[in-house]
């Protein structure tokens, strides 16, 4: 039996949590740069690689920080689908997935934010990718079909109960 969960505030949550993430990021962002330019790393001998390890990490964070932006955006981007009963699981599906134990996990396939965990209405939903090992295995699948899939930490075998 589907799990009733709001996909607006799926989304919303997500969202919100990928802005958390981008403050927290920008801020590292920041510091790094200041770092690397301050007096205090600058090269005092030839083999001194401080201010050149600064200014990689700045570099880094800087293009993470842009991806993230990004991954903001195509969140929001994002227009709540409704899938009938007999639709296979795509980008922007809300599935419960029944696993051998017993135990439904609720899972929301979107284009970013893979690994997050999110609380809606007290439903614990697990955002995945269509690029994670899991997120691949399940598009195209249908509710009622079980699947068999090989993760890295384990092998699952679970029902899809429902998909929204």
């Amino acid at each position: 039996m589907a799990t009733v969960v709001d996909k607006k505030q799926v989304i919303g949550e997500l969202r919100g949590r990928l802005r958390e993430r981008l403050s927290a990021l920008t801020a590292a962002q920041g510091a790094a740069q200041s770092g690397a330019v301050h007096a205090e790393t600058r090269q005092e001998d030839p083999k001194d690689t401080r201010a050149i390890e600064a200014t990689y990490l700045a570099r880094g964070l800087a293009e993470r920080v842009e991806t993230l932006r990004n991954d903001i955006a195509a969140v929001g981007s994002m227009e709540p689908r409704v899938f009938a009963p007999d639709d296979s699981v795509a980008l922007g599906a809300l599935l419960g997935l029944e696993e051998a134990e017993g135990d439904e996990v609720v899972y929301f396939l979107a284009p970013c934010g893979g690994g997050e965990r999110l609380a809606v209405d007290g439903v614990a939903v697990q955002v995945l990718t269509p690029t994670s090992p899991l997120g691949s295995a399940l598009i195209d699948k249908s509710a009622g079909e079980e699947v068999d899939i090989h993760l890295p930490a384990r092998r699952l075998q679970a029902l899809i109960t429902w998909i929204a």
